[in-house]
């Protein structure tokens, strides 16, 4: 059986963190942050004089406790909610032509509770104005219509 000597864990543990920081500074998604905080631990383990399951123990140990610990916070802060705007509520409802809708051409708007908005036709038809159209959904600031006579 070999053994293990403290200055190998040592370079072991030390190359680890090392390793493990590249990878997270490259991935830039947090997916091995935990490792480097757990090799920080095994290194301390083995500084302390821990034997090498010992240090392996305490490396998993680590990293599981670091990971259920910082996880719920990292995806609070990376994935943000989708905060909803009151634009949403217009969808489904009756609006008219405005401008001629020629996705085409890229022309049209559509009136809706009194504001104008850009509109583009769900189906690529050409709209004529004052033809009332049903709001399918929203593109960016764009509504995508359907006119309400071709249902």
């Amino acid at each position: 059986m070999v053994e293990i000597t403290q200055t190998a864990m040592y370079i072991f543990w030390a190359a680890a963190i090392v390793i493990f920081g590249i990878a997270e500074a490259v991935t830039v998604q947090l997916v091995s942050i935990w490792f480097v905080l757990a090799a920080i631990a095994a290194l301390i383990a083995a500084l302390a004089g821990a034997t090498p399951l010992v240090q392996v123990i305490v490396f998993i140990a680590a990293a599981v406790l670091a990971l259920v610990i910082t996880r719920p916070l990292v995806k609070k802060y990376i994935n943000p909610k989708k905060e909803y705007t009151n634009a949403d509520k217009v969808i489904g409802q009756i609006g008219i032509v405005a401008e001629e809708i020629n996705n085409i051409k890229a022309t049209g708007q559509v009136k809706i509770d009194g504001k104008i908005w850009t509109a583009r036709a769900n189906n690529n038809s050409i709209i004529c104005p004052d033809n009332e159209v049903i709001i399918d959904k929203i593109e960016g600031v764009k509504l995508i219509v359907h006119s309400k006579n071709s249902q």
